[in-house]
């Protein structure tokens, strides 16, 4: 849990700048820049004092207790500043010294515990850490350019990179900023708990957050959590989306949720909004300042130009905006304003006709936000400001915002170019309850983007990890025989096709028990990939089919697996169970069968895993359509496959401490009232000794 005298640290009324002159000399301009109303002390060991600035020797000599610290002195130093801080009574410190945990080294990872046992208690941020500004307050502990200006509502900044970091400050998007945080190393304070902090604050709207990894997932599981009921949004970006997993995979399901899948799953459930750039992530928290998520994808985009409206659903084509045309009594009241001249469409092209007429202008305005969308979005770009005369594009603007003052609908006024609208028209849309958006691509993904949010918090559970206990470690892994693991997987439900383990010589004699046609499978717990090596025949019609195909067999295995065939299946589906390093047990669920890592047709899931979760899950796979039955073919039974999901769920979760990964694929979906079943498995566990 973070100290509990977190907000000494964050929002000191004294602070002691310790060490290199350059670097703290930089924090000190910040401050003055940014109007710091407190105490300002310097230390330096021979740095001689001035007219104007006392130099104090040690921490010790300081005439009070500084509530917060920079320090920014010689790494084998640090640890003594950290012990001269706490028995001074400090209120914790930013160690902006290098050289610690993040150099991988032995004796950078003996400094970093030396640092942590010397604060004791203390709060800090870092070691390896820029600092932060904390607009509300005012007070920065950066050592570089402060840009912005006091404000008493924003979002909240936080970062694991101090340049991503500035350059957010940078920005040219009128992002309300109300505090920006870098947290380094992340050996005391990491991002966690400074979400958990900042929820409470009355003054923070949205958290936007850039990661380049997660040091405890349960509390960053809880502080999302925490966020979301205090109904404050977050959007992350986090770096290594090609990354490879840090891990051998066995399985089809191993090789399709790779470590960033898994993070979107977490996204999508948690109901974060996931951005690719920063210029995403900078309209996405300027949507949610301004009123939070949107309540789903249906959004209404209008302009002047064919061209843009073009663009607008060209560009959202990879995206899950609903562009829904607007309903009939709607659509014939603006056709009465527009003319035949316009079509009435969506996205809506809706001319310059009454371009200088403000009162007809303004009711096609309100009629398109009373239409019952989620956001109306008006494109307009206007001419550079000071070197054009933008009065008419400033009027227009008016009346949209004008038209906005009390509508049940969100409304962005979107440039399709970052640069081509004003600081002074952003204002005015903040101020009217507009919100501007700045470059097509962005703002489209950001309205996305903050609608899915919307509808996870009303649909989604809370994300309940499943970690395996971290009690000891396993002497050996050993895989499961299919026979063995399908007998492991029908105590919890999941129905297996009808056979019998049997020696090599004798399959011909089961195959005809059973009853023609057949499946023969060579067994063993080495066979995890038995079709790559000539394991499995299918389709098996005659005693002598049966016995070559068990002769062929024998030299991978004595014993073979004798099935029923099933020639009636509507799809193949993957299910599967893998063991993320950090999220612990994900529910995998994809297209089956051999060609599974070819189609990359897969939906990863964290748990709480339930009906409507795997339902849900279901339909946004590809192959899910072929679940409802597809160019005649008959409708596959959903709702025995959710059964069959939620029984390979069972025993995850009962195995929590021993699985390493699973794969039932394929199981064969088969038409309504037939049910679904699991026609291989593979199994993995550990063993200890």
């Amino acid at each position: 849990m973070p100290p509990v005298d977190i907000q000494r640290l964050i929002a000191p009324r004294s602070i002691a700048l310790i060490g290199a002159g350059a670097w703290t000399d930089a924090v000190a301009v910040g401050n003055a820049a940014i109007g710091y109303s407190g105490t300002l002390w310097r230390v330096h060991p021979t740095r001689a004092s001035t007219a104007t600035t006392t130099y104090y020797r040690s921490i010790a000599d300081l005439p009070g207790i500084p509530d917060a610290a920079f320090v920014a002195v010689p790494k084998q130093e640090a640890p003594g500043v950290a012990a001269a801080l706490a028995a001074k009574g400090a209120g914790g410190f930013v160690c902006f010294t290098a050289g610690f945990s993040e150099t991988g080294t032995e004796a950078g990872h003996r400094l970093t515990e030396d640092l942590i046992g010397s604060a004791g208690a203390l709060a800090f941020f870092g070691p390896n850490c820029y600092g932060f500004v904390n607009f509300f307050d005012q007070v920065a502990m950066m050592p570089d350019q402060i840009v912005g200006s006091p404000i008493d509502r924003g979002v909240a900044v936080i970062c694991q990179s101090g340049t991503i970091a500035l350059t957010l400050m940078f920005n040219h998007r009128s992002l309300p900023i109300g505090c920006l945080f870098t947290v380094g190393n992340q050996s005391r304070l990491a991002v966690e708990d400074l979400i958990e902090i900042l929820c409470k604050d009355a003054r923070v709207t949205a958290f936007g957050l850039y990661l380049e990894g997660i040091k405890d997932p349960e509390r960053f599981a809880r502080a999302a959590e925490l966020a979301r009921a205090a109904g404050k949004p977050i959007a992350v970006i986090k770096s290594g989306r090609t990354a490879a997993a840090a891990r051998t995979a066995h399985s089809h399901t191993g090789a399709l949720a790779g470590a960033d899948e898994v993070f979107d799953a977490f996204c999508r459930q948690a109901g974060i909004a996931r951005c690719d750039t920063l210029g995403t992530l900078c309209e996405t928290l300027k949507l949610f300042h301004t009123g939070g998520p949107l309540a789903g994808r249906k959004v209404l985009v209008m302009g002047a130009s064919g061209g843009d409206m073009a663009m607008t659903a060209d560009v959202s084509r990879d995206m899950e905006l609903d562009f829904a045309p607007l309903e009939p009594a709607r659509a014939a009241s603006l056709q009465e304003v527009l003319t035949d001249r316009v079509t009435i469409a969506n996205p809506f092209d809706i001319h310059t006709y009454l371009w200088f007429d403000p009162p007809a202008l303004k009711r096609v305005f309100s009629e398109v936000l009373h239409s019952g969308y989620d956001a109306v979005g008006f494109m307009l770009d206007s001419p550079p400001e000071g070197k054009a005369d933008s009065a008419a594009y400033d009027a227009v603007i008016d009346v949209f915002i004008e038209a906005a003052r009390g509508a049940p609908t969100r409304a962005a006024l979107i440039a399709s170019l970052p640069e081509t609208i004003s600081p002074a028209v952003r204002q005015r849309c903040f101020d009217g309850g507009v919100v501007p958006l700045q470059g097509q691509r962005e703002a489209l993904e950001a309205l996305s983007l903050a609608g899915g949010i919307g509808i996870a918090w009303r649909s989604n559970a809370p994300v309940q990890l499943q970690l395996p206990p971290n009690t000891q470690s396993a002497s050996q892994i050993r895989s499961l025989g299919e026979h063995e693991g399908k007998s492991a997987l029908a105590e919890f439900g999941v129905r297996t096709p009808r056979g019998k383990l049997v020696p090599a010589r004798d399959a011909a004699a089961a195959a005809q028990a059973l009853g023609f046609p057949v499946v023969i499978k060579a067994s063993g717990a080495h066979l995890e990939h038995k079709t790559e090596v000539g394991g499995v025949a299918l389709n098996i019609r005659t005693l002598a089919e049966a016995q070559a195909a068990a002769d062929r067999m024998s030299q991978l295995s004595d014993t073979v697996l004798v099935e029923e065939m099933l020639n009636d299946g509507v799809v193949e589906i993957l299910i599967g169970v893998i063991v993320d390093p950090q999220f612990g047990q994900v529910l995998v669920l994809g297209g089956g069968g051999v060609l599974a890592e070819l189609m990359s047709d897969s939906d990863s899931l964290l748990p709480p895993w339930t009906r409507e979760s795997i339902g849900s899950a279901l339909q946004r796979l590809s192959v899910g359509t072929l679940l409802k039955g597809y160019r005649g073919k008959p409708v596959g039974d959903v709702d025995a496959l959710i059964d069959t999901v939620v029984g390979v769920a069972r025993y995850a979760e009962t195995n929590l401490a021993t699985l390493v990964e699973l794969d039932v694929n394929p199981v064969i979906v088969r038409p309504v009232g037939k049910g679904a079943v699991a026609v291989d498995t593979m199994i993995r566990l550990k063993r200890f000794s």
